[in-house]
């Protein structure tokens, strides 16, 4: 039987809640993105886009999109966030795709799809605009303002 949720909007699916993390506190979708787009920062991650598909959509509640400046850089963002997940929240990975090529990598978080893409790939594919009408979260990491202001700069193909 599935757990309702206080923050689903109406007729939006619920997933199972994930497993509670080192503190005892269970993470629902949003808190999971966040806590993905924080570790995605903690690599260099460039611009970090966290979408509700909350009612648009029945696999996810969020996808967090983010990019890399190099095949290597992509691959590490990947192994950063499944570390940081595992050992801060007991998360597990259910699956990752594309390691260690490097350009397009897809992790399942139940709730939530992660996609880290080379940055020269992430325009070609412009999953973005496939959610084009859905609501974007705040990305607030309390302390990381700075960073999240440079990793989510404009990228120009001169840098």
């Amino acid at each position: 039987m599935s757990q309702a949720s206080h923050d689903n909007p109406p007729g939006a699916a619920v997933t199972p809640r994930p497993a509670p993390d080192a503190e005892g506190a269970a993470l629902d979708g949003k808190d999971t993105a966040l806590a993905i787009a924080g570790a995605a920062l903690d690599k260099k991650a460039l611009q970090i886009e966290v979408i509700d598909l909350r009612g648009i959509v029945d696999y996810a509640d969020y996808v967090v999109v983010a990019s890399g400046r190099s095949d290597r850089q992509v691959n590490a963002i990947a192994k950063g966030i499944e570390d940081d997940l595992k050992s801060e929240h007991g998360l597990r990975c259910l699956g990752v795709e594309g390691l260690p090529q490097g350009r397009w990598v897809l992790m399942d978080y139940s709730d939530v799809i992660v996609h880290i893409f080379h940055q020269d790939t992430r325009g070609y594919y412009d999953l973005e605009s496939l959610w084009i009408d859905a609501a974007r979260v705040d990305l607030t990491l309390p302390g990381r303002e700075d960073e999240l202001a440079e990793a989510n700069r404009p990228y120009h193909f001169d840098e």
